[in-house]
């Protein structure tokens, strides 16, 4: 019973992205016309629908278990994608349909036209299919930092990076545990944890760190704070419960680890806000007798992190996008409104940035070209 629960959200958007637009293209193709009256009620009343569910969801999510929350969540969001689309397809369709009995004469552009509004409408189904079965389609990521005069001893170091778990609405104890074990099987010498454990105040903070407890790494696990730590007014619980089971957050403080005759210096910085001054006194962090690595869930402060002496910064935050478009080669997602640093690996003057994907959501439970990800991130000297 538990399992039918946990994909009850998925299970209720793909079911309403299939049915919805296909129930609109019935309509649109029946003989017997649509009236704007009959038109303006569907849509008023699924808008109105919409509505009701987003504003009542933040309130009753505390209210309900974790299984119905998702599912009125995802119902409230995604009916609004929904309606939306199929309103403007509708309209499309009417014109392609009127286009289409004009030349009675042109039996294939007339078949044409009607294949071209059905797939409109099969366009949506497809799309959210394959966002939310992405969500799920956790992988591991292997990434190697070329660092010219690393020390010797650090050459090959195996850091694993698990970011915006988001534990809670979209992803569960199970979700987790399956990112845990996949970090385990890289057996990482340091694991690191960048922020966003939870989303919201109430959501399972004890839970998730109990689970990040079962990390396996030779020198320990390290993390730092995002900024749903702020919004959850965590940051004070997740230091102090992480402390006692053995897992160090770093909050403008570093920590030096010895690697054979080399030390890596590991510092991390609580969330840092947009538009206001990044990493005010981090230099004081910078171990001149060390390697240095900066912490930081915000993937901006790349350049400052630069300038101030750390050559290499591991952030997430962004979740890679989280919903990526491909139009001329270019990567079109959300996460370019707010920086340039979106995914992936960065090398600018000699120092390196990696963004981590992440493993949860955030807003819907989707993802498109953006797979969750735990990273493996090799230190090599060149």
């Amino acid at each position: 019973m538990n399992s039918i629960w946990r994909h009850m959200p998925e299970a209720s958007v793909v079911g309403m992205a299939v049915l919805v637009p296909w129930f609109f293209l019935w309509r649109a193709t029946a003989a017997r016309p649509w009236t704007p009256l009959r038109r303006n009620l569907a849509i008023v009343s699924n808008l109105v629908l919409f509505v009701t569910f987003l504003l009542l969801s933040p309130t009753i999510n505390r209210k309900l278990t974790p299984a119905i929350s998702q599912w009125i969540t995802a119902f409230g969001l995604s009916w609004a994608a929904v309606v939306l689309w199929t309103t403007l397809i509708y309209r499309i369709s009417r014109a392609l349909r009127a286009k289409a009995t004009e030349p009675p004469t042109q039996p294939a552009r007339r078949q044409f036209l009607r294949v071209a509004a059905g797939a409109a409408y099969a366009a949506p189904a497809a799309v959210a299919c394959a966002a939310i079965l992405q969500r799920m389609d956790l992988r591991t990521r292997e990434v190697e930092l070329r660092i010219p005069g690393l020390p010797k001893d650090l050459d090959g170091l195996r850091m694993v990076q698990l970011s915006d778990i988001h534990l809670g609405q979209f992803v569960s104890r199970r979700d987790l545990r399956r990112a845990v074990d996949a970090a385990n099987e890289t057996r990482p010498q340091i694991a690191l944890v960048t922020g966003d454990l939870i989303s919201y105040d109430g959501d399972p903070l004890e839970d998730c760190l109990h689970e990040l407890t079962r990390l396996r790494a030779d020198a320990g696990v390290y993390g730092c704070l995002g900024n749903h730590e702020t919004y959850a007014h965590s940051e004070e619980k997740t230091t102090q419960w992480g402390g006692r089971l053995g897992m160090r957050f770093l909050r403008h403080q570093a920590s030096t680890l010895q690697f054979g005759n080399a030390r890596l210096n590991l510092a991390g910085v609580d969330y840092q806000r947009t538009k206001q001054e990044y990493l005010v006194g981090a230099e004081s962090l910078v171990n001149p007798d060390a390697f240095n690595v900066l912490l930081s869930h915000n993937p901006d402060v790349f350049p400052v992190a630069r300038s101030k002496g750390f050559p290499v910064t591991l952030s997430g935050h962004t979740h890679g996008g989280q919903v990526n478009v491909e139009i001329l080669s270019n990567k079109i997602n959300p996460a370019r409104f707010f920086t340039r640093y979106t995914s992936g690996l960065y090398e600018e003057e000699n120092a390196a940035l990696y963004v981590t994907r992440g493993i949860g959501t955030i807003g819907v439970p989707a993802r498109l070209g953006a797979p969750p990800e735990v990273a493996l991130i090799r230190l090599r000297a060149v």
